[in-house]
């Protein structure tokens, strides 16, 4: 144990001890007493000496000391991993994952001075909540299994990074490290030397066949043994090989996805889904460089119409989560995952992705990249276009693809490009105050980039907003306006999808029908997979009367992005109302309401629902809900704001809403 004049925290690479002094003077012993334990025992220290030489807490990534883990585990780590240095990562990776949330069970290390008791969870070590509280978080780490970064996070008990240090012999620190490490290397050379002996002794020992004439009882039982010795020795060799790739150096098994487990019937054609890059940069404002990487990759690859791409609000909900290739597989219905991290560093960036086979295990490609953050944008062209050579897609025009770099021009287009990834973050918050901040971001992109095209889509989308939160004094106006800036990026650019999908909703709310449906059209055109346009398309044919048709369309929107927006649910809820499928709208409002409980619209038409259906008592909790929700709602008020074309739809729907007890 350490008294309270020695640093609070000690890693001791001697008798692999971490000792923890807490400053409410509680003392703590972990001992990583098996080669396993020490290799990570060894790895907390490499962690703690790149913070301190760094001077700050931060996650250490791995993939950059591979030949120095690689020294750890086979002098000290046994099976701790392999030489493989791939398969390595994979396992640490994985046993920090499986052991974080379950450390009083100490996967990682022996408790000294504490026993084991037996509870309701099995055995486990008698800690108090401060104690809990105190070290149970202090191992973190961030990223997959080919990406992997440690932080000792010294932080999480009140102790700072100059309390806590390595210690070897009589050195501390550095000094300590680098005095461990070269007794490792002496020690792993020793090693080759002394089997190098032990080889030269075992050869020298064998005798030569004997010329001596032996009894025949003798020869006949030996005679054997020199002639087949090489076959043996080989024999014996295989044997051993075979047993230390099995123990120490085979794979750990991938788990792969099974279609049959699979939600959603993979399509024929490939299908990928991009997970959110992950931030590296340990700086909470570049989350949104991360999120527009994301973004723009999967923008790209949605434009292939060969491809099956799943919408960004899908993949994002799986943002900041330790999530298996085989578990987003299945959930998704896709083949292929695209994985990767972002890191800045001034005006450098670091990426590095890899494109993974689910259904195999194999990655298919991975790569890392080092540029000027001015390259950004031909970086993600390369990266999607590496996807799309990996999955065997074949285009007729490579360039067809597209690239950010043709919506952003000038010399200020990375500021426009970074501005404009903050304005739709804030955008999709959906609240006034974030809707007031990428109107901001909007205007000053507009200011600095006048040519930038999804500038006046993200100014569109504020107008739009606007009016649905109400917080616009004139909503006639704010539609008119979003529709002028969504024809002001057309002008700058005919070949985007997203005006098109924005003047579909628009000219709907505006009961302009056949401009609802060309624009839908247009939409779909340019960009098949984009599953917004896709559904705003088909709202505006149910809303024209058109029902029929929108459904399959709703149908490959929530295909596309199942966890989309709720818009998705309520408006395929109104197709299916619309066509008398009544239990499958049941259905779909309800999802719309499990995502938005106080969602308004989506209790409305399942009141309506539930009374053409002629469950009234049912239909009477739901208005009941519409009233709580909006206390000054009228039937009058809705009449008027519908935008169903046919005057019989909105009279059909009224009635059933007066008769669950609306006025």
């Amino acid at each position: 144990m350490i008294d309270s004049s020695r640093p609070s925290i000690q890693i001791d690479l001697n008798e692999f001890k971490l000792h923890i002094h807490f400053k409410s003077r509680n003392k703590l012993t972990l001992h990583f007493n098996s080669p396993s334990r020490k290799f990570y025992l060894s790895l907390i220290a490499l962690v703690v000496k790149e913070m301190k030489k760094s001077g700050k807490l931060k996650s250490i990534p791995m993939a950059e000391h591979l030949d120095l883990l690689g020294l750890l585990n086979e002098t000290i780590g046994g099976a701790a991993g392999s030489s493989d240095k791939e398969n390595l990562l994979h396992r640490i990776y994985t046993k920090w994952r499986d052991t974080l949330p379950n450390l009083e069970e100490a996967p990682l290390f022996k408790v000294l001075g504490r026993k084991k008791e037996e509870g309701d969870g099995g055995k486990a070590y008698s800690f108090g909540d401060l104690e809990k509280d105190g070290w149970a978080n202090l191992f973190e780490y961030v990223g997959s299994e080919e990406n992997v970064r440690l932080k000792f996070a010294t932080d999480k008990i009140g102790i700072s990074l100059d309390e806590t240090s390595i210690i070897f012999g009589d050195s501390v620190n550095a000094e300590a490290w680098e005095r461990f490490i070269s007794s490792l290397k002496k020690d792993g050379n020793e090693e080759k030397e002394e089997l190098e002996a032990a080889k030269e002794i075992i050869e020298e020992a064998v005798p030569e066949p004997s010329e001596v004439p032996l009894p025949p009882s003798k020869e006949r039982k030996i005679f054997w043994v020199p002639r087949y010795r090489w076959v043996i020795a080989a024999a014996v060799i295989g044997i051993v090989v075979i047993a230390i790739w099995t123990i120490y150096l085979r794979p750990a098994p991938i788990e792969v996805a099974s279609i049959g487990r699979m939600k959603y019937p993979l399509p024929e054609n490939p299908s990928i889904a991009v997970l959110p890059f992950v931030n590296m940069s340990g700086d909470p404002k570049q989350e949104f460089l991360c999120d527009g990487m994301t973004d723009a990759i999967i923008t790209a690859l949605s434009k292939v119409p060969r491809m099956f791409v799943i919408a960004r609000n899908s993949t994002f909900t799986y943002k900041g989560k330790a999530v298996k290739v085989k578990q987003v597989s299945e959930e998704l219905g896709v083949q292929y995952l695209l994985e990767g991290s972002v890191q800045r560093s001034g005006d450098r960036i670091r990426i590095t992705a890899q494109l993974i086979d689910a259904l195999t295990g194999h990655h298919l490609w991975a790569e890392r990249y080092d540029r000027d953050l001015k390259d950004i944008f031909a970086l993600q062209d390369e990266i999607t276009m590496k996807i799309l050579s990996a999955t065997q897609v074949k285009l007729i025009d490579a360039g067809g693809v597209g690239s950010p770099e043709k919506y952003l021009k000038g010399k200020q287009g990375l500021d426009c490009y970074l501005k404009l990834l903050e304005g739709y973050s804030y955008l999709e918050r959906n609240t006034i105050e974030d809707t007031n901040l990428a109107r901001r971001m909007a205007e000053e992109v507009i200011a600095i980039c006048p040519e930038v095209p999804m500038a006046y889509i993200l100014m569109s989308n504020v107008h739009l907003i606007d009016y649905w939160l109400g917080s616009t004094r004139s909503p006639r106006e704010s539609i008119e306006k979003a529709i002028e800036l969504a024809q002001k990026s057309i002008a700058l650019d005919n070949t985007l999808a997203q005006p098109h999908g924005h003047l579909s909703s628009l000219y709907t709310i505006k009961r302009e029908y056949d401009k609802a449906i060309a624009e839908g059209e247009r939409a779909v055109a340019l960009n098949p997979s984009w599953a917004t346009g896709i559904a705003s398309y088909a709202m505006s044919l149910d809303f024209a009367g058109r029902s029929e048709e929108a459904i399959p369309l709703f149908q490959k929107a929530i295909r596309l992005n199942p966890f989309g927006p709720v818009f998705y649910y309520l408006h395929f809820g109104n197709a299916l109302q619309m066509t008398e499928r009544f239990e499958e709208a049941v259905s779909a409002y309800k999802k719309a309401i499990q995502r938005t409980p106080n969602n308004m619209w989506a209790h409305l038409m399942l009141t309506a629902t539930y009374s053409k259906m002629g469950r009234e008592t049912e239909a009477r909790a739901e208005a009941a809900e519409v009233l709580r929700i909006n206390p000054k709602f009228s039937l009058d008020w809705w009449a008027k704001t519908s935008a169903y074309k046919e005057q019989s739809t909105r009279d059909n729907l009224f009635d059933a809403l007066q008769k669950a007890g609306l006025k």
